[in-house]
């Protein structure tokens, strides 16, 4: 049985610290052009851009980061790259960066660099001529994760989280917001907070879903507005530049994220950041915060997975957080013979695992405390 081809291509790969940088290009359904995207590995999955027919890859954690107006897959990697790849490698997680918008001949533009070509506002288009290519949100919340689940296990079992900056910060906040069981964390630098109410969000919303009204669905600030019971995130990390000229021209409203946030008991932590603007020079200077920020959730998550994973059969083990008991091989002392007895072994404490042993050897060290050699032993 022959394999298919793979739906993507890479088109560079290069070392970046001890990890690897990619740009993956494929054709996408939901955009109806090809799209591509930027992939950070750490070092220790390397492994897994192999092709078909490969091991079997190893789950990979992964933080999605989606940019702002006029930017692609490339200018977060070019401008903030070397501090977020070097705390990702860190961290144990993958950065995804999509690129904005569709592009390609045929994709509709607007004179204004806030609308159109690399300003996709990542909503689903319904007005034309918008709604033919411009589907953003499908295409970050269920075509890319899936192509990047399926062929290099980046965020599987839903081990994802998010972030951006301005445009991409209210893409962010809004992917994260309508979907909180999706999304493992969220955090997001100058974002558009209430984008219903602002200059940018007002002409988006009108000429990709007809009016503000329909854009409430995307408004980071109307849908926390709207949130009763439980709180979606246990915090939500914000950054904010004091001197960002777009927080003066009400382009921004983090006031409004804040007092939303409040009213309905969501913890959202604003750093409002003296000196700062609206560049990536801002995001460098913090990007570390907000990598370690989801690492720590992302790996969190990975262990309450894997404690009640499936065991080789695909059952799922119902012996997570209690004793078990299992056959083992003792030796009661130095220079005695091994014998099989049933032994009881406790639930794993803080900072420990309990593994399934499907199939065991004595090594070299073995022998050598069997035989008192070792003197701790």
């Amino acid at each position: 049985m022959t394999s298919s081809a793979p739906t993507f291509a890479i088109r560079s790969r290069q070392r970046v610290g001890s990890g690897t940088l990619c740009r993956i290009s494929h054709p996408s359904s939901s955009t109806g052009t090809s799209m591509t995207f930027g992939l950070y590995l750490p070092s220790r999955f390397a492994s897994n851009l192999d092709g078909a027919g490969a091991t079997k890859k190893e789950d990979v954690p992964a933080l999605y980061w989606l940019s702002g107006l006029t930017c692609d897959d490339t200018n977060f990697a070019q401008k903030a790259g070397p501090k977020a790849f070097g705390a990702a490698e860190a961290e144990g997680i993958a950065i995804v960066m999509p690129d904005t918008s569709p592009r390609g001949e045929g994709v509709p533009n607007d004179d204004g660099y806030d609308l159109g070509i690399g300003a996709g506002f990542y909503v689903d288009a319904t007005e034309a001529p918008w709604s033919k290519n411009f589907r953003m949100y499908t295409y970050v919340t269920k075509e890319l994760p899936a192509l990047l689940e399926a062929n290099f296990s980046v965020g599987t079992g839903g081990l994802r989280s998010v972030t951006g900056h301005s445009m991409g910060g209210h893409g962010a906040l809004s992917i994260a917001l309508k979907d909180p069981k999706g999304w493992v964390s969220v955090s997001a630098f100058s974002p558009i907070c209430n984008p219903t109410q602002c200059p940018w969000g007002d002409k988006a919303f009108k000429a990709y879903l007809g009016g503000g009204e329909a854009g409430k669905a995307h408004d980071a600030t109307a849908l926390l507005a709207g949130m009763t019971g439980p709180a979606a995130f246990d915090d939500i990390l914000i950054d904010q530049g004091k001197d960002d000229e777009f927080l003066t021209q009400l382009q921004l409203l983090p006031e409004n994220l804040v007092a939303a946030a409040e009213k309905c008991g969501q913890k959202l932590t604003l750093n409002m950041r003296d000196g700062f603007d609206h560049s990536y020079y801002f995001i460098a200077s913090f990007i570390e915060d907000h990598v370690v920020f989801h690492g720590r959730r992302l790996r969190s998550r990975q262990a309450k997975l894997l404690a009640s994973a499936s065991d080789i059969y695909g059952t799922v083990v119902p012996t997570a957080g209690k004793p078990i008991e299992c056959e083992a091989m003792v030796a009661r002392g130095p220079k005695q013979p091994l014998s099989r007895e049933t032994i009881t072994v406790d639930p794993p404490k803080a900072g420990e695992v309990r593994v399934k042993v499907i199939a065991n050897a004595l090594c070299h060290t073995d022998i050598y405390t069997l035989d008192g050699h070792d003197p701790e032993g």
